[in-house]
């Protein structure tokens, strides 16, 4: 991976590349053919969005200039 990041915008840039992804994901699923894994993929989509969202939180990011 690439080094962190403290940039807000490039902060919230990522974390919407990584929502639309996780829309994508969801509309492409068949809910007739959707099984345990793909819940339990998604679920972890989340999480992982979840945490980094919080590591986003925590850092502080350096003052504007």
């Amino acid at each position: 991976m690439g080094s962190p990041t403290h940039d807000k915008n490039t902060q919230v840039s990522f974390l919407k590349q990584r929502l639309n992804m996780f829309l994508d994901v969801l509309d492409a699923i068949d809910p007739e053919d959707t099984d345990l894994d793909d819940i339990d993929n998604l679920i972890k989509m989340i999480d992982e969005l979840e945490s980094k969202c919080k590591e986003f939180n925590h850092r502080e990011a350096p003052e504007s200039v």
